[in-house]
């Protein structure tokens, strides 16, 4: 594997970001991977090179570069370190996203192991919303999006995600928790409602006996047979519209 540290320049400042590739000849798929609320850490960078061992040029970046170098440690946490993460993720916005987004197709295009053309991402948990808007902001490049137990899908809000899909032209693939205090009941029933009428290409699974976070193995929610089937599901998403 191929791994390096980078810094990619948006109008809105230096953006610090991981990416891993195949250490083979020739280029490969590019994949964004949009992290979680706890933002970059070894499990993310992990989670990367999952990606890559499946022949992806991944790219991790730090949506939080705005706000300088966060870190925080989920395996040690306290409990005072909740409200300058759930600060730090309310900074973000569809629109801040969609802009930082610009500037990582950028990167991608400039990379010579990362071959031309439609690319895919994965967002978990508060970058659900940002996977789904930017699926449809880039319509033309992103063909294959994923989001793991994402939040904020469906708001009230005019610049709820859901209102974008008939936009979208790749295939999502979305994945629940079974118990999720972060998802509402009505959200689930609401986006397959609007993905069936739009027409979108898309799969939709909702874990039995899965909390939110199953995906990361550092969490005491992880959940094998959850999170291991969610992988395959998004590889071969991938797979058939990337390779």
């Amino acid at each position: 594997m191929v791994e390096q540290d980078v810094h990619i320049t948006s109008r809105n400042g230096v953006i610090p970001s991981f990416c891993v590739c195949p250490d083979g000849a020739g280029a490969y798929p590019g994949i964004i991977l949009y992290m979680d609320a706890p933002g970059i850490r070894e499990e993310l960078r992990n989670l990367a090179r999952r990606i890559a061992k499946h022949g992806y040029f991944c790219l991790l970046p730090d949506m939080y570069y705005r706000l300088g170098s966060l870190r925080f440690d989920m395996v040690r946490r306290a409990e005072g370190m909740r409200p300058t993460m759930f600060a730090a993720m309310n900074s973000l916005t569809n629109a801040l996203v969609t802009e930082d987004t610009a500037a990582w197709l950028g990167f991608l295009d400039a990379q010579e192991k990362v071959q031309p053309g439609p690319i895919g991402c994965v967002g978990y948990c508060m970058s659900g919303r940002y996977v789904t808007t930017v699926a449809a902001r880039f319509s033309n490049r992103i063909a294959a999006a994923a989001s793991l137990y994402g939040v904020g899908i469906v708001t009230d809000g005019e610049d709820s995600p859901h209102l974008l899909i008939d936009r979208i032209k790749g295939e999502m693939y979305f994945a629940f928790a079974e118990t999720d205090e972060h998802v509402p009941d009505h959200v689930i029933p609401t986006l397959r409602q609007t993905l069936d009428k739009a027409g979108t290409r898309y799969g939709l699974d909702i874990y039995p006996g899965s909390r939110h976070g199953f995906q990361f193995p550092e969490r005491d929610v992880y959940e094998t047979h959850a999170a291991e089937a969610s992988w395959a599901k998004i590889i071969n998403l991938w797979d058939r519209n990337l390779k």
